[in-house]
């Protein structure tokens, strides 16, 4: 968009199939929304009234520069408790939300012309925060038939003199891959071969299906040069009190902590109350998110496998699917527009993840299991245009 009053460098149009989700669910009255991943579930009553009642208390105030004293203990219990490992007061910083916290490390750690690898399909955002900073995003293509993990000599290959960073998302948005155990140790060897700081955005740690979950933060020799995000928004279907926490080395939580000291100061301290209780009752809401996502996931998975023109690997973790349109022999932009007006279900392209995203879409198993039921019985029905 040119405008006089605009930054030259945001006059070239950056708007993805992503950024179009909003305007496209508004086109038909009776959209079933599979795009965005914001769980349909009210957060737990608990969480909203301890809330409630910390704000009648007066927690209604700025709280520590780095977050509320009590969370950050509450998340050192966490680690200690959940993974064995201990983390310094130090090292942890509150944030709202870990899209923010990818950001300030990437803002704290990059100088410009920095690169930083981003194992594809990424994250949307991760693209241009890396260029907001100042860095050069590197796409480092994962692919299906090797269960998108990342492949170590393609790692490596990609690495150059201005490598700066890894962005590791385990399990992944939106291919739903999880990063063995063998592949993390291996990252982790490879940053300390070529000195390269790791940010871990584990977000969707509540969400494996098989097996359990693997934290880079258990691998004790990369700790100095590891980032691990996370976030109360998916575990917990807090979504809107848009709050999240990284552990850091505090060389880097100082820096994060000064930048965002300009940006917004302190996350709402009403939602930090929120998320301690989240935290100290994690065992039972856990629990009954993680077998919630489970049921809904592998329905729309077997769903997905009766339709001639789709399929999809077998859910490994977080509750999306990455579903294969290739049959087609259109864009996946082409495919996601065909079933908004056909079947009036709103999916993501794949591209919107990068270019090794094409030929897939993205759909977020974010509602009842009765809309994903309606939602696949309309996708049946589509026909598709004769080649």
């Amino acid at each position: 968009m040119k405008h006089k009053f605009i930054a030259k460098k945001y006059w070239k149009d950056q708007t993805t199939p992503m950024g179009e989700v909003d305007d496209l669910v508004k086109l038909y009255s009776n959209v079933i929304n599979l795009s965005l991943g914001d769980p349909d579930q009210t957060t737990d009553e608990g969480v909203i009234q301890f809330a409630l009642q910390e704000a009648l208390q007066g927690h209604t105030h700025y709280t520590d520069f780095r977050g509320d004293p009590e969370l950050r203990q509450e998340i050192r219990n966490f680690y200690r408790d959940d993974f064995k490992t201990l983390v310094d007061d130090p090292e942890i910083m509150v944030t709202a939300s870990a899209c923010l916290a990818v950001y300030l490390v990437l803002e704290a750690t990059l100088d410009p012309g920095d690169e930083v690898i981003l194992p594809a399909p990424y994250f949307t955002p991760y693209y241009q925060q890396v260029e907001l900073a100042g860095g050069i995003p590197v796409e480092l293509p994962t692919y299906e038939e090797e269960n998108f993990q990342v492949d170590l000599k393609r790692l490596e290959a990609a690495i150059t003199d201005r490598t700066r960073a890894i962005i590791v998302n385990s399990p992944t948005n939106p291919t739903g891959a999880v990063f063995s155990e063998e592949t993390l140790q291996l990252i982790g060897d490879i940053a300390i071969k070529r000195d390269l700081l790791i940010i871990a955005d584990e977000v969707y740690q509540a969400f494996v299906f098989n097996g359990d979950f693997q934290s880079l933060i258990t691998i004790d020799d990369i700790r100095d040069r590891l980032v691990v995000v996370n976030t109360f928004s998916k575990d917990y279907q807090m979504t809107g009190w848009r709050v999240g926490h990284m552990i850091a080395p505090r060389e880097i939580i100082r820096i994060c902590q000064q930048i965002n000291e300009n940006v917004v100061f302190t996350p709402s301290s009403v939602s930090q109350r929120a998320a301690l209780y989240a935290l100290r009752n994690r065992h039972t809401l856990l629990a009954q998110s993680h077998e919630l996502y489970r049921e809904r996931v592998g329905y729309a998975a077997r769903r997905i496998q009766q339709i001639p023109w789709m399929s999809v690997l077998e859910p490994q973790g977080t509750f999306y699917l990455f579903v294969n349109i290739k049959k087609t022999g259109l864009s996946s932009q082409e495919v996601s527009k065909m079933i908004l007006h056909q079947a009036r279900v709103l999916t993501i392209p794949g591209n919107s993840f990068g270019t090794s995203g094409e030929g897939y879409l993205r759909i977020a198993c974010t509602v009842s299991q009765e809309k994903l039921k309606e939602a696949f019985d309309r996708i049946e029905k589509i026909q598709l245009p004769e080649n």
